[in-house]
């Protein structure tokens, strides 16, 4: 027995179908016209420019070693891999494969959810049964695998990562982490067997939002995007108005600060927020998003997507979902996407 059918919205169809959603957040219809007002700042671009530019002079190689046999698997092979990510720093990563598959395969680059790595290889094959290769990428300061240190830099007032280094976007922990996401691509080119002409990018929730941000600082890099139920989009209102989850750090970071930190910390989360990078992405985006997500409120990832600048752009939408999405009935949703945009392996 399936989960919820999925109603799909196209660049052609605002409106998903009416369902019930909480009465913290807007209606259906709203949701489908719910376009907030642009915040770029003006540098934006020349700041994520410089940053790449940084992040890529220190040069590095990217690193592969076959551990199949270490995780006791018969029909996947598995790489630990190294590649340099922010300042040179090494990211671990997990490159899994059919065994015997005849390549170049399309590849799924995996950004993890937030306060978690890349675990282990078993963890992560259904990409690899369905004849893809991936990439899954561990997130510095998160995972056991990258440590992030720069835990220093800056200011943190609150648990978790939203506020570390929050002072500056020089310091801000997103943008080393958004890096390293960035190198991943950059990686796929060094390492064998792998189709740089289908790169998929793709997580949930944190890895929905660094996906997001992957398509919008690697241009035609990359052949799709699959940020479900993302976050890191509209921290305003994800502020504002979630109910539990990383956006509360936030809350307790203003709450404690608010006389005078509001306006400069909101200008800092400008130059990391998914509806800013959305409207640099143009790769064909598969969003998902569950109308009754306490933790990315559902106007929160319909910001990004009415943003979203690439006319081939389709929500999946869970009327009765949380933050867990469509869970199990989600990836054939998007095995199909893809097959329809030519990105599936050949058979």
């Amino acid at each position: 027995m399936s989960l919820l059918t999925p109603h799909h919205l196209t660049s052609n169809s605002q409106h998903p179908e009416e369902a019930p959603v909480p009465l913290t957040d807007f209606g259906a219809d709203e949701l489908g016209d719910y376009q907030p007002e642009s915040t770029i700042p003006q540098d934006f671009d020349e700041f994520w420019q410089r940053t790449l530019a940084e992040a890529r002079s220190h040069g590095g190689a990217v690193k592969a070693e076959r551990v199949t046999a270490q995780h006791g698997l018969r029909t996947v092979e598995v790489d630990h891999v190294r590649f340099p990510g922010w300042n040179g720093e090494p990211v671990a990563a997990w490159l899994l494969r059919p065994r015997g598959a005849a390549g170049p395969l399309p590849v799924v680059v995996t950004y993890i959810g937030y306060s978690g790595g890349r675990g282990l290889p078993t963890e992560h094959l259904f990409w690899s049964a369905a004849g893809y290769a991936q990439l899954v990428v561990d997130s510095r300061g998160q995972g056991h695998d990258t440590p992030d240190p720069v835990t220093s830099a800056g200011t943190q007032w609150a648990e978790g990562f939203m506020t570390r280094g929050i002072d500056s976007r020089e310091n801000y922990y997103y943008r080393r982490l958004m890096t390293d996401c960035v190198r991943a691509v950059d990686a796929v080119g060094e390492l064998p067997g792998l189709d740089t002409d289908r790169i998929v990018v793709a997580g949930g929730s944190q890895g929905g939002g660094l996906a997001l941000a992957v398509a919008g600082l690697t241009g035609d890099r990359v052949a799709a995007v699959m940020p479900d139920v993302p976050f890191l989009c509209h921290y305003r209102e994800g502020a504002q108005i979630s109910l539990d989850g990383p956006y509360q750090e936030l809350v307790k970071y203003l709450r404690w600060h608010s006389r005078h930190r509001v306006r400069p910390t909101f200008a800092t989360l400008d130059y990391f927020d998914g509806v800013n990078f959305a409207q640099r992405a143009t790769a064909p985006a598969l969003f998902s998003v569950g109308l009754m997500d306490p933790v990315c409120p559902p106007r929160t990832v319909y910001a990004a997507f009415n943003h979203y600048a690439g006319e081939d752009r389709t929500m999946t939408v869970w009327p009765f979902a949380d933050h867990a999405g469509g869970c199990g009935s989600n990836p054939p949703v998007q095995l199909s996407w893809l097959r329809e945009r030519g990105l599936a392996p050949q058979p």
